[in-house]
């Protein structure tokens, strides 16, 4: 209601600005709201949520609820993941508004409720469910879903995400009948579930390259030097040296772009001290490179955990998440923005080992980008973390990278077509 209120003071017809609350949800509210062009393309939809993950205050060296700037940088739960760039947005529309911009299309922004929780009012997924006439559109731009990396202050570049991978968690668990803890047994179910995870921890999936992390690597190879660009370089190509694959893949960041991965997230086992465990159960989280199926997966599992009598079952499905495909239009509106401000960052494709609302409107058959120049340390990371920040400057210069891009894609004869 407070966003909704600015806009209208921003001299939006009340029309343009959509509360949109589902009944059975009463506090997971969403907000739409429309610039109008002049019909000579679809809409573009840019997608933000509005809510972050909990946040513990005594975790905290200020107060995590509370906007604060000190030494150069804004702390607070979601600067980074997304109240940031919910504010770039609103701040760009609202001057697109007042500066009197008429563009070829209509821009629309949804601001949305439930993507950080995983509950059960996700706003784009019902917005697409209840109104799809409202954001239907040629494309959508997922700043949660982009990323702007650096290094020791350095700026590297500004992705365009295409995909991302598919989320999806197993439960494997050992039981046994148990007994009293002065009788051993070697079918304790805790040694049996440990076994098998050691035996996973060990285990890496095959390489696996898509589209868009092929050119990935064609573009990060610029940043790099010596055997790494070079490894980056056959990784463009296809090349299957496992050599190049082994060295990469010990990197987390370059890892997780080469293949699917699984790992343990959780685990529980074992009832009194004084007894040998009857179950011992661990959670596995997995992500899952598109074009890869649940039951390969499961059955990649099987095979490496080794054990019959260690039980796998579903505990999240994986839902369809297709790639889009990687518009040039689009590429090369986001290189021209961002040379404008930064020259000699590189804007390279990427697909996202983390998910985001993207996942809905892909698989409504919306091509989406995750797009953003919020640029942050790639070595200390903080979203979803303690002491969430990002710098000062970062924050306004994405402000006006917003800006810009939006205006850019707003006047664009054509975007997802070419």
């Amino acid at each position: 209601k407070v966003l909704a209120d600015r806009f209208l003071a921003a001299g939006f017809a009340p029309q343009d600005v959509a509360l949109l609350v589902p009944t059975d949800h009463p506090t997971k509210g969403n907000l739409v709201v429309r610039l109008h062009g002049l019909g000579k393309g679809r809409p573009i939809l840019y997608i933000g949520h509005l809510d972050v993950v909990e946040a513990k205050a005594e975790d905290w060296s200020v107060d995590p609820f509370s906007l604060t700037e000190k030494d150069g940088w804004l702390y607070g739960r979601g600067v980074i993941d997304m109240k940031g760039q919910d504010v770039a947005m609103a701040v760009s529309l609202m001057r697109l508004k007042r500066e009197g911009f008429h563009p070829a299309r209509d821009v629309i922004v949804a601001f949305t409720a439930d993507e950080e929780a995983g509950g059960d009012a996700n706003g784009v997924q019902w917005l697409l469910d209840a109104h799809r006439d409202l954001i239907d559109a040629q494309l959508v731009v997922n700043p949660d879903g982009g990323e702007a990396g650096m290094k020791s202050g350095r700026k590297l570049y500004v992705a365009v995400q295409t995909s991302e991978k598919n989320f999806l968690t197993f439960a494997i668990q050992a039981t046994d009948k148990g007994g009293h803890s002065s009788r051993p047994t070697a079918d304790n179910p805790i040694y049996r579930l440990s076994a098998a995870l050691a035996r996973l921890s060990q285990f890496r999936f095959p390489a696996h390259l898509t589209a868009t992390t092929k050119q990935y690597f064609a573009r990060r190879a610029e940043l790099e030097q010596g055997q790494v660009r070079a490894d980056m370089r056959a990784m463009s190509l296809g090349s299957t040296d496992q050599a190049a694959i082994d060295r990469l893949s010990a990197v987390v960041e370059t890892n997780i772009m080469l293949r699917t991965t699984c790992t343990a997230t959780m685990i529980d086992g074992g009832h009194a001290e004084n007894a040998l465990p009857q179950r011992a159960r661990a959670t596995l989280q997995c992500r899952v490179v598109p074009g890869e199926s649940a039951e390969s997966v499961q059955e990649t599992l099987q095979t490496v955990l080794a054990d019959p009598l260690v039980a796998i079952s579903t505990i999240t499905p994986a839902s369809p998440n297709p790639e889009s495909a990687l518009a040039p239009a689009l590429v090369r509106a986001v290189e021209d923005v961002a040379h404008s401000i930064w020259p000699s960052v590189v804007v390279l494709p990427e697909m996202s080992p983390g998910a985001s609302d993207s996942r809905y409107s892909r698989a409504r058959g919306i091509p989406s980008y995750g797009i953003d120049a919020m640029f942050d340390d790639l070595d200390d990371g903080r979203a979803h973390g303690r002491d969430e920040r990002i710098g000062v400057v970062a924050f306004k210069e994405d402000v006006e990278f917003t800006y810009r891009l939006m205006k850019a894609l707003a006047q664009s004869p054509s975007l997802a077509d070419n």
